[in-house]
């Protein structure tokens, strides 16, 4: 017992497209979930937004790796370099000691045991001693502040990078969920595949991100339609430099076939729904958390189509972080809702 005060609390939103790490209820890490490695050495030459600004950028010596693909860890390595280089710097900004780790760390409710168990393997090589794991939208629900211990239904639909996670909670348990691969990175894709098809230009994964930022839209007629976005690349036939202007209700067109998906599983999750937490639901409507809820016009068109009104939550990309951090600061109240 000597050593615990060296024992140091993280609470870990390890995203596909983004990690988040508090501690003593404070954002100390909100980086890019990606690191830099040197070929040659294995070794990590720069991780977060330091390896974001090279992803695509490289040369032959040097590989950009997003350890996470879909909400789960599909480079084990990667994973543990990231993770443990995260924890170096947090290390270095508050100057502790080489403390012992007691995480909280969150997972997609679809994750397998083999998922579950890499996922705890590179928080304990990465040097977490006591390794807790909780499940997304029990976290996101936590961190939107709704009462998960009640007696009644709360719906929440959580757009990560990877994956959606769609959950109704109930007495601190989760219900009736489904995860699916379809979220932030697949709306990426979409736009650089439209991009190819309708203007003939090749873009990158970091502008394709940066056009879904910006113009990314649910519905093609907002209230305040953003200005059109110039994209400029290499033209696919002759190589040649070209502009093209991108609008709003085009990238609405173009990610619509991932938005039915999502509101075909949320529709699923529904129809797997108890009549007395539907009528809940009903009530209360379904809250929108993560990246994806970002999306304009997003819980208009989910309204419109499912009939029941939904919210976006405050600060939607943190939701999940926040909801980890309470976890771990009630860690004897809520350890049945972990792992």
């Amino acid at each position: 017992m000597a050593f615990s005060f060296f024992t140091e609390e993280l609470a870990i939103d390890l995203g596909t497209a983004n990690t988040v790490i508090y501690m003593n209820d404070k954002i100390v890490i909100d980086e890019p979930s990606i690191v830099a490695i040197d070929k040659s050495s294995g070794k990590p030459i720069a991780v977060g937004i330091a390896a974001k600004r090279m992803h695509e950028r490289t040369n032959p010596n040097i590989s950009t790796v997003r350890p996470l693909r879909d909400g789960v860890i599909a480079d084990f390595n990667a994973a543990e370099i990231m993770i443990r280089e995260f924890v170096k710097m947090i290390n270095n900004k508050k100057r502790l000691f080489s403390p012992n780790l007691k995480m909280v760390v969150s997972i997609p409710c679809g994750s397998t045991e083999v998922e579950i168990r890499a996922v705890r393997d590179s928080s304990e090589h990465a040097g977490g001693r006591d390794v807790y794991l909780i499940f997304e939208p029990m976290a996101a629900a936590l961190g939107i502040n709704l009462d998960v211990l009640a007696p009644s239904g709360n719906m929440v639909v959580d757009i990560g990078g990877g994956t959606t996670e769609i959950a109704v909670i109930s007495l601190g348990g989760i219900v009736a969920d489904t995860s699916i691969r379809v979220a932030g990175d697949a709306f990426t894709a979409e736009i650089q595949e439209y991009m190819r098809q309708q203007h003939n230009i090749k873009i990158g994964e970091l502008t394709a991100e940066d056009i879904k930022i910006k113009i990314g839209a649910a519905i093609p007629e907002l209230e305040e339609t953003p200005e059109p976005y110039i994209v400029k690349g290499p033209n696919l036939m002759t190589a040649h430099p070209v502009e093209a202007s991108v609008s709003s209700p085009e990238i609405a067109h173009c990610l619509d076939k991932s938005l039915v998906k999502i509101e075909g599983a949320i529709l699923q999750v529904l129809e797997k729904t108890p009549p007395e937490l539907y009528a809940d639901i009903v009530d209360r409507g379904i809250f929108l958390t993560g990246g994806g809820a970002l999306l304009r016009g997003l819980d208009e068109r989910l309204t419109n189509k499912i009939n029941i009104p939904f919210h976006v939550a405050e600060d939607p990309l943190r939701a999940v972080a926040r909801g980890t951090c309470i976890a771990l600061k009630n860690c004897s109240n809520f350890k049945f809702l972990m792992r």
